[in-house]
């Protein structure tokens, strides 16, 4: 009983210590978003797909439909998960040039590329395995040792039992450790293949290696999932000093872009005076001043805002997204008709057709509360989700424009799609249920009811 007892309890070490290491790839399936912070903003998300796409024709992925996705999150942090790869905030504001954003991205890109996910999940399984039969070879010493009652046998059987888990364990990291650096070797042949310097790599690198430095934390190399920052640049930086893209610089109009990017996160995420702070050092005026106009939509009178927008409009006529600020300002001084011709322009200039101006531009419409408004937003929020099916926030308002037009089983079926794209399934069920007494049997709206609610979450 006891014997029995001890090979449970490790069991559930093993497993947990094990899965650790797996839980993220488990759980980042097609609902991954349910539980992080995520950013929808067109003018950002425009500008990371440009950094991208270069990238993602090198390494073979141009047709893959990898996508980006923002992470509200302050940390200098990337990951991969499925065909998507996730970016937060922090990255993109504390990176100073395109350069440093763009080595991520090829490191994130060379593990699509790899196939990393795929195996590592292949080395879960194989450590899972290794760990339950050392432990199960442990049990039977400790049980040999307790059926002769000699306790140096069952000493020693303990010991394999909970040795093996953490020899699987190290197996794993030693993995990851190898794949995290053929990841960085294959970033370095992107960036050689799109002329592109590895200059940002090393200096995300250096930055983590100087943060590390300054926390006094002493790491043990063979206990951690990623080279030491020390020893990726050993590895990485005589390669990158040899490619002749080593001194390229960022093209003048992308640093501009990626300046707006930086003053418009540092404005939302860190509240009035931010952008100053953040400029402090830098005399980009241009960016400041964007910032400072996002800071006054968001923290100041709309009228004085609205002159700082404008100003920014005078100057460069033809930035979708200075109307979309405008367009946002505007919403905000209750004007959702002038609001909406805003957005409009935004998505007449934008080349990227983001599907996010386009949900803008449909509350806008909805705002203005008649019939024929209601309709515009309808087509609007249509367009928006179709070309963004998970688009959670143009289903709700596609849900309240159905509503205005008195189209019951078109506003629950909206309903429903908000909620299964949200991984709210339950609900989804519920409302494609109700939105199916209302739909015309056998169409197209009532068939997707249907599949939501035949809808059965996958297991594991």
């Amino acid at each position: 009983m006891l014997i029995s007892r001890i090979a449970s309890a490790l069991c559930r070490s093993a497993c947990a210590l094990l899965v650790s290491g797996a839980v993220v790839l488990s759980s980042l399936g097609s609902a991954v978003a349910q539980n992080l912070p995520l950013v929808r903003d067109a003018e950002i998300e425009a500008l990371v797909r440009d950094y991208a796409k270069p990238l993602l024709a090198a390494a073979g992925l141009s047709r893959k439909n990898i996508e980006i996705v923002l992470v509200n999150d302050p940390s200098f942090n990337a990951f991969v998960s499925g065909r998507r790869i996730f970016m937060n905030t922090g990255t993109l504001m504390t990176a100073e040039t395109p350069n440093e954003v763009i080595g991520v991205l090829a490191h994130e890109i060379g593990h699509l590329a790899g196939g990393h996910q795929e195996r590592l999940r292949m080395q879960v399984d194989r450590a899972k395995t290794m760990a339950m039969v050392g432990m199960l070879l442990g049990m039977g010493t400790l049980a040999a040792g307790a059926a002769t009652k000699n306790g140096e046998l069952g000493g020693v059987g303990m010991g394999m039992a909970t040795g093996s888990t953490e020899a699987a364990r190290r197996s794993l990291l030693s993995y990851q450790r190898t794949e995290e650096t053929t990841a960085d070797r294959s970033a370095l042949t992107y960036l050689d293949a799109t002329h592109q310097s590895a200059r940002g790599m090393l200096k995300t690198f250096k930055r983590f290696q100087t943060a590390l430095a300054l926390s006094g934390t002493r790491v043990d190399p063979y206990q951690i999932s990623h080279p030491t920052p020390r020893d990726r640049i050993a590895n990485l930086e005589v390669l990158a000093r040899k490619s002749p893209y080593f001194e390229m610089r960022d093209p003048p109009e992308l640093q501009r872009r990626h300046d707006r990017m930086r003053a418009k996160i540092a404005a939302f995420t860190n509240g009035r005076g931010s952008t100053a702070q953040l400029f402090k050092q830098n005399n980009d005026q241009e960016a400041k001043q964007y910032g400072e106009a996002i800071e006054g939509y968001l923290h100041g009178d709309p009228r004085a805002a609205l002159a700082k927008v404008d100003a920014l409009i005078k100057a460069e006529p033809k930035n979708p997204y200075h109307y979309e600020l405008r367009g946002d300002t505007l919403m905000k001084a209750n004007r959702p008709a002038e609001a909406a011709d805003a957005y409009a322009k935004a998505i007449k200039l934008d080349p990227a057709r983001s599907s996010v101006l386009q949900v803008s531009y449909g509350q806008a419409l909805l705002a203005q509360g008649n019939p024929k408004s209601a309709k515009k937003a309808v087509q609007a929020l249509e367009r928006s989700v179709a070309a963004d099916p998970e688009n959670t926030t143009a289903y709700r308002y596609l849900s309240q424009a159905y509503g205005q037009l008195g189209q019951v089983g078109e506003a629950e079926l909206a309903a429903a799609d908000g909620h299964y794209y949200s991984g709210n399934f339950q609900d989804a069920k519920i409302f494609a249920a109700r939105a199916q007494r209302k739909l015309k049997p056998g169409s197209a709206e009532w068939q997707r009811a249907q599949d939501i609610i035949n809808y059965r979450k996958p297991r594991g």
